[in-house]
Protein backbone atom coordinates (compact mmCIF):
# COMPACT_ATOMS: atom_id res chain seq x y z
CA UNK A 1 0.00 0.00 0.00
CA UNK A 2 1.07 3.19 -1.17
CA UNK A 3 1.23 5.81 1.83
CA UNK A 4 0.13 9.36 0.16
CA UNK A 5 -2.17 10.93 3.21
CA UNK A 6 -2.52 10.38 6.68
CA UNK A 7 -5.53 8.78 5.87
CA UNK A 8 -3.05 5.47 4.75
CA UNK A 9 -1.11 6.17 7.72
CA UNK A 10 -4.10 5.60 10.14
CA UNK A 11 -4.96 2.07 8.42
CA UNK A 12 -1.62 1.04 8.25
CA UNK A 13 -1.71 1.68 11.85
CA UNK A 14 -4.93 -0.39 12.27
CA UNK A 15 -3.83 -2.83 10.11
CA UNK A 16 -0.81 -3.86 12.46
CA UNK A 17 -3.10 -4.46 15.24
CA UNK A 18 -0.84 -3.38 17.64
CA UNK A 19 -1.42 -0.29 20.38
CA UNK A 20 1.07 1.30 21.62
CA UNK A 21 1.03 2.49 25.26
CA UNK A 22 1.45 6.56 25.57
CA UNK A 23 1.98 8.28 28.44
CA UNK A 24 -0.19 11.82 28.58
CA UNK A 25 0.72 14.53 30.64
CA UNK A 26 -1.61 16.12 32.65
CA UNK A 27 -4.08 15.75 29.30
CA UNK A 28 -7.23 18.05 31.19
CA UNK A 29 -7.16 20.17 28.07
CA UNK A 30 -10.34 19.14 25.88
CA UNK A 31 -8.18 19.12 22.25
CA UNK A 32 -6.12 16.81 23.97
CA UNK A 33 -8.53 14.38 25.66
CA UNK A 34 -10.43 14.77 21.89
CA UNK A 35 -6.99 13.21 19.95
CA UNK A 36 -6.71 10.98 22.93
CA UNK A 37 -10.33 9.89 21.86
CA UNK A 38 -9.75 9.45 18.45
CA UNK A 39 -6.49 7.02 18.73
CA UNK A 40 -8.68 4.82 21.09
CA UNK A 41 -11.57 4.64 18.66
CA UNK A 42 -8.53 3.61 16.20
CA UNK A 43 -7.35 1.12 18.00
CA UNK A 44 -3.77 2.57 18.09
CA UNK A 45 -2.79 3.43 21.95
CA UNK A 46 -3.05 2.47 25.39
CA UNK A 47 -3.44 5.57 27.52
CA UNK A 48 -1.94 6.39 30.70
CA UNK A 49 -3.20 9.57 32.06
CA UNK A 50 -0.40 10.97 34.32
CA UNK A 51 -1.93 13.41 36.56
CA UNK A 52 -4.91 15.07 36.26
CA UNK A 53 -7.73 12.12 36.89
CA UNK A 54 -10.25 14.02 39.22
CA UNK A 55 -10.87 16.43 35.61
CA UNK A 56 -10.56 13.72 33.09
CA UNK A 57 -12.49 11.19 34.99
CA UNK A 58 -15.44 13.95 34.17
CA UNK A 59 -15.65 13.40 30.42
CA UNK A 60 -17.91 11.13 29.70
CA UNK A 61 -16.50 9.81 26.53
CA UNK A 62 -13.10 8.31 28.58
CA UNK A 63 -15.91 5.49 29.94
CA UNK A 64 -16.39 3.80 26.98
CA UNK A 65 -12.63 3.27 26.58
CA UNK A 66 -11.97 2.12 30.35
CA UNK A 67 -10.24 -0.95 29.37
CA UNK A 68 -7.12 0.51 27.59
CA UNK A 69 -6.60 3.53 30.00
CA UNK A 70 -5.10 3.91 33.49
CA UNK A 71 -4.19 6.97 35.46
CA UNK A 72 -0.98 7.55 37.30
CA UNK A 73 -1.37 10.15 40.36
CA UNK A 74 1.04 13.27 39.96
CA UNK A 75 0.81 16.35 42.58
CA UNK A 76 1.29 18.88 39.46
CA UNK A 77 2.00 19.48 36.19
CA UNK A 78 5.74 18.90 36.02
CA UNK A 79 5.40 16.06 38.60
CA UNK A 80 3.61 14.43 35.98
CA UNK A 81 6.28 15.11 33.61
CA UNK A 82 8.40 13.82 36.03
CA UNK A 83 6.41 10.61 36.21
CA UNK A 84 5.50 10.13 32.43
CA UNK A 85 9.12 10.20 31.77
CA UNK A 86 10.04 7.67 34.23
CA UNK A 87 7.61 5.16 32.49
CA UNK A 88 9.34 6.18 28.97
CA UNK A 89 13.00 5.45 30.88
CA UNK A 90 11.64 2.17 32.66
CA UNK A 91 10.09 0.87 29.42
CA UNK A 92 6.52 1.10 30.68
CA UNK A 93 5.50 3.50 28.35
CA UNK A 94 6.25 3.82 23.61
CA UNK A 95 5.16 7.70 23.32
CA UNK A 96 5.01 10.62 25.43
CA UNK A 97 2.24 13.12 24.89
CA UNK A 98 2.06 16.72 25.93
CA UNK A 99 -1.35 17.55 28.08
CA UNK A 100 -1.59 21.23 29.76
CA UNK A 101 1.72 21.87 30.62
CA UNK A 102 3.99 25.08 29.29
CA UNK A 103 6.46 23.31 26.53
CA UNK A 104 9.62 24.20 28.77
CA UNK A 105 8.98 22.52 32.11
CA UNK A 106 8.30 19.59 30.06
CA UNK A 107 11.46 19.34 28.15
CA UNK A 108 13.21 20.11 31.72
CA UNK A 109 11.94 16.84 32.25
CA UNK A 110 13.17 15.03 28.84
CA UNK A 111 16.36 16.59 29.35
CA UNK A 112 17.32 16.30 32.60
CA UNK A 113 20.97 14.56 32.62
CA UNK A 114 19.94 12.36 35.42
CA UNK A 115 16.39 11.23 35.45
CA UNK A 116 15.42 12.28 31.62
CA UNK A 117 15.07 10.56 28.56
CA UNK A 118 17.62 11.82 26.31
CA UNK A 119 20.13 9.00 25.56
CA UNK A 120 23.81 10.72 25.86
CA UNK A 121 25.01 11.87 22.17
CA UNK A 122 21.51 12.05 20.77
CA UNK A 123 19.89 14.68 18.99
CA UNK A 124 16.20 15.79 20.21
CA UNK A 125 14.84 17.71 17.38
CA UNK A 126 11.55 17.85 15.65
CA UNK A 127 10.32 16.61 12.42
CA UNK A 128 6.62 17.30 10.95
CA UNK A 129 4.83 15.60 8.58
CA UNK A 130 2.17 17.47 6.09
CA UNK A 131 -0.29 16.46 3.66
CA UNK A 132 -1.09 19.56 0.87
CA UNK A 133 -4.06 19.84 -0.73
CA UNK A 134 -3.46 18.98 -4.20
CA UNK A 135 0.18 17.54 -3.47
CA UNK A 136 0.36 14.08 -4.49
CA UNK A 137 2.24 12.68 -1.50
CA UNK A 138 3.26 13.51 2.19
CA UNK A 139 6.62 15.28 3.35
CA UNK A 140 8.33 15.31 6.47
CA UNK A 141 9.80 18.57 6.90
CA UNK A 142 12.14 19.72 9.94
CA UNK A 143 12.46 21.92 12.47
CA UNK A 144 10.24 24.85 13.61
CA UNK A 145 10.11 23.99 17.27
CA UNK A 146 13.54 23.30 19.56
CA UNK A 147 16.94 23.52 17.23
CA UNK A 148 17.52 27.50 16.52
CA UNK A 149 20.21 26.94 14.11
CA UNK A 150 21.20 23.51 13.56
CA UNK A 151 24.96 22.37 13.88
CA UNK A 152 26.43 19.53 11.32
CA UNK A 153 26.40 17.25 13.89
CA UNK A 154 22.54 18.03 14.58
CA UNK A 155 21.27 18.87 10.98
CA UNK A 156 23.15 15.16 10.45
CA UNK A 157 20.71 13.57 12.50
CA UNK A 158 17.92 15.30 11.40
CA UNK A 159 18.60 13.76 8.21
CA UNK A 160 19.02 10.12 9.86
CA UNK A 161 15.51 10.46 11.35
CA UNK A 162 13.90 11.88 8.49
CA UNK A 163 15.02 9.03 6.47
CA UNK A 164 14.08 6.39 9.31
CA UNK A 165 10.35 7.80 9.55
CA UNK A 166 10.23 7.27 5.53
CA UNK A 167 11.49 3.90 5.97
CA UNK A 168 8.83 2.98 8.88
CA UNK A 169 6.31 4.14 5.70
CA UNK A 170 8.07 1.35 3.90
CA UNK A 171 9.41 4.00 1.58
CA UNK A 172 12.46 1.94 0.83
CA UNK A 173 14.75 4.52 -0.61
CA UNK A 174 13.28 8.28 0.29
CA UNK A 175 14.60 11.58 -1.47
CA UNK A 176 16.08 13.89 0.70
CA UNK A 177 16.51 17.64 0.04
CA UNK A 178 18.83 19.51 1.69
CA UNK A 179 17.49 22.88 1.24
CA UNK A 180 18.80 26.59 0.66
CA UNK A 181 17.05 29.76 -1.10
CA UNK A 182 18.86 28.94 -4.45
CA UNK A 183 20.55 25.56 -5.81
CA UNK A 184 24.28 26.98 -5.15
CA UNK A 185 26.85 26.51 -1.96
CA UNK A 186 27.16 30.08 -0.56
CA UNK A 187 29.82 29.78 2.27
CA UNK A 188 30.35 33.24 2.69
CA UNK A 189 26.68 34.06 3.21
CA UNK A 190 25.01 30.36 4.12
CA UNK A 191 28.19 28.70 6.03
CA UNK A 192 25.54 25.81 6.48
CA UNK A 193 25.32 25.01 2.66
CA UNK A 194 29.26 23.58 2.77
CA UNK A 195 28.25 21.09 4.87
CA UNK A 196 25.85 20.08 2.34
CA UNK A 197 28.52 18.16 -0.02
CA UNK A 198 29.41 16.23 3.18
CA UNK A 199 25.90 14.75 4.27
CA UNK A 200 25.62 13.79 0.64
CA UNK A 201 28.85 11.83 0.86
CA UNK A 202 27.75 10.31 3.78
CA UNK A 203 23.80 9.28 1.91
CA UNK A 204 26.12 7.94 -0.83
CA UNK A 205 28.40 5.84 1.71
CA UNK A 206 24.70 4.80 2.96
CA UNK A 207 25.58 5.91 6.60
CA UNK A 208 21.14 6.74 6.66
CA UNK A 209 20.60 3.24 4.88
CA UNK A 210 18.76 3.57 1.81
CA UNK A 211 18.13 6.82 0.52
CA UNK A 212 19.19 9.61 -2.06
CA UNK A 213 19.98 13.17 -0.47
CA UNK A 214 20.87 16.18 -2.61
CA UNK A 215 21.14 19.82 -2.13
CA UNK A 216 21.35 22.72 -2.27
CA UNK A 217 18.00 23.25 -3.59
CA UNK A 218 15.13 25.61 -3.48
CA UNK A 219 11.69 24.51 -2.07
CA UNK A 220 10.17 24.66 -5.79
CA UNK A 221 13.48 22.78 -7.59
CA UNK A 222 12.76 20.18 -4.45
CA UNK A 223 9.25 18.81 -4.92
CA UNK A 224 8.45 19.79 -8.59
CA UNK A 225 10.37 18.52 -11.65
CA UNK A 226 8.45 21.41 -13.63
CA UNK A 227 10.46 23.74 -11.02
CA UNK A 228 13.43 21.78 -11.82
CA UNK A 229 13.23 21.58 -15.69
CA UNK A 230 12.48 25.76 -15.69
CA UNK A 231 15.43 26.44 -14.25
CA UNK A 232 17.44 23.95 -16.25
CA UNK A 233 18.69 22.19 -13.22
CA UNK A 234 19.18 18.11 -12.99
CA UNK A 235 19.34 16.42 -9.44
CA UNK A 236 19.10 13.07 -8.68
CA UNK A 237 15.76 13.65 -6.60
CA UNK A 238 14.22 14.56 -9.81
CA UNK A 239 12.11 17.40 -8.44
CA UNK A 240 10.42 14.41 -6.11
CA UNK A 241 11.69 14.93 -2.30
CA UNK A 242 10.16 12.98 -0.05
CA UNK A 243 11.83 15.39 2.95
CA UNK A 244 13.29 18.79 3.36
CA UNK A 245 15.88 19.62 5.49
CA UNK A 246 15.15 23.13 6.62
CA UNK A 247 18.34 25.50 7.25
CA UNK A 248 16.93 27.07 10.42
CA UNK A 249 13.91 27.50 12.72
CA UNK A 250 12.58 30.35 11.59
CA UNK A 251 12.42 28.75 8.14
CA UNK A 252 10.46 25.86 9.68
CA UNK A 253 8.41 27.97 11.80
CA UNK A 254 7.12 29.81 9.04
CA UNK A 255 6.58 26.93 6.18
CA UNK A 256 4.69 25.18 9.13
CA UNK A 257 2.60 28.31 9.90
CA UNK A 258 2.07 29.59 6.33
CA UNK A 259 0.78 25.80 5.34
CA UNK A 260 -1.59 25.65 8.37
CA UNK A 261 -2.95 29.42 8.15
CA UNK A 262 -3.32 29.69 4.06
CA UNK A 263 -4.07 26.42 2.62
CA UNK A 264 -4.94 24.30 5.65
CA UNK A 265 -2.61 21.37 5.01
CA UNK A 266 -2.95 19.03 7.49
CA UNK A 267 -0.22 18.63 10.00
CA UNK A 268 1.84 16.20 12.18
CA UNK A 269 4.57 16.70 14.54
CA UNK A 270 6.59 14.71 16.43
CA UNK A 271 10.19 15.15 18.76
CA UNK A 272 13.35 12.60 17.54
CA UNK A 273 16.03 11.72 19.21
CA UNK A 274 14.53 11.10 22.73
CA UNK A 275 14.12 7.14 24.28
CA UNK A 276 10.31 7.26 22.51
CA UNK A 277 9.01 9.79 20.26
CA UNK A 278 7.48 13.07 22.03
CA UNK A 279 4.44 14.55 20.79
CA UNK A 280 4.88 18.44 21.66
CA UNK A 281 1.59 19.93 20.00
CA UNK A 282 1.40 23.81 20.34
CA UNK A 283 -1.66 25.32 22.14
CA UNK A 284 -3.18 26.20 18.81
CA UNK A 285 -3.14 22.90 17.73
CA UNK A 286 -6.58 21.04 16.52
CA UNK A 287 -7.46 17.96 17.90
CA UNK A 288 -7.04 16.44 14.77
CA UNK A 289 -3.53 17.59 14.44
CA UNK A 290 -2.50 15.98 17.88
CA UNK A 291 -4.50 12.99 16.74
CA UNK A 292 -2.55 12.40 13.77
CA UNK A 293 1.07 13.54 15.73
CA UNK A 294 -0.15 10.61 17.95
CA UNK A 295 -0.55 8.64 14.70
CA UNK A 296 3.09 9.70 13.57
CA UNK A 297 4.41 8.49 16.70
CA UNK A 298 2.95 5.36 16.80
CA UNK A 299 4.31 4.60 13.60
Amino acid sequence: MSITTFNHLVELLVRRGQRRRLAVVNGIDDHTQRAVEMALDEGIVNIIFVGGKKIISRNQAMAHYHSHIEYVPADNPDDAARRAVALCREGKADMLMKGRINTDNLLRAVLNKETGMLPKGNVLTQITMTEVPGFDRLLIFTDSAVIPFPTQEQRVAQVRYVVNAWHFMGVEEPRIALIHCSEKVDERHFPYTAGYKDIIAMAQRGDFGKCIVDGPLDIGTAVSPQALATKGLSSPLEGRADGLILPNIEVGNVLHKTLSTFIHARMASVLQGAMTPVVLPSRGDSAESKFLSIALAAL
